[in-house]
């Protein structure tokens, strides 16, 4: 007599009907490290390049260095967008009243003045469409994408517009990069590199 195959269970994560929420991923047991929300899927990030290790330490490191006291400069943390979204952009800059609790998970989009995303092979799509539209909807001022060129950082910047409610490239920069907002920044771009000495 034969027995048929029981069929086995995933190791992953089922969906409720309806999707996971903002909440879930605080209450998920054993989710991968740096696991976002978009549209009610959990998205798992897949191991990082270099030059996307050493993008995301270069911008934390600078803009904490040169941040005034009423921000907070903080890398690879969630921002709640709505109940469906809830996604961890590389570096974000918030309003340093919201951030007052060592146990906290998570910020308001309304907190939120820049978003960074260091785009990786396995994100563009995400980086370059998904992603910039939920945070110009949620109202996030400024958005930065960072890309790799040849071993080189270009950095593509945007900007909210209020009357559409949508953003507007305000430059795209290599080599330097000088801006006034979120605060006055002179970044030397070519300190981010994927190989030493640029090779």
């Amino acid at each position: 007599m034969s027995v048929s195959p029981k069929a086995s269970t995933p190791d992953w994560p089922v969906p409720p009907e309806g999707g996971w929420t903002a909440d879930d991923l605080d209450r998920l047991p054993n989710l991968p490290p740096h696991t976002e929300l978009i549209d009610g899927s959990l998205v798992f990030v897949s191991p990082q390049p270099l030059f996307h290790s050493r993008a995301v330490d270069f911008f934390n490191w600078q803009l904490q260095s040169l941040a005034p006291a009423e921000f907070e400069v903080i890398r690879e943390f969630t921002i709640d967008i709505d109940r469906q979204n809830r996604p961890e952009p590389d570096v974000i800059v918030v309003r340093g009243d919201i951030v007052d609790d060592p146990e906290q998970t998570r910020c308001p989009a309304e907190a939120v003045s820049l978003a960074i995303e260091v785009v990786s092979a396995e994100s563009v799509s995400r980086d370059r469409e998904t992603k910039p539209l939920k945070y110009a909807r949620a109202g996030i001022t400024h958005y930065w994408r960072v890309e790799c060129e040849k071993g080189l950082a270009v950095v593509h910047a945007f900007e909210l517009e209020p009357a559409t409610g949508a953003y507007v490239a305000v430059g795209i920069f290599r080599e330097r990069m000088k801006v006034s907002a979120p605060f006055p920044l002179d970044l030397d771009l070519t300190a981010i590199r994927a190989r030493r000495g640029g090779e």
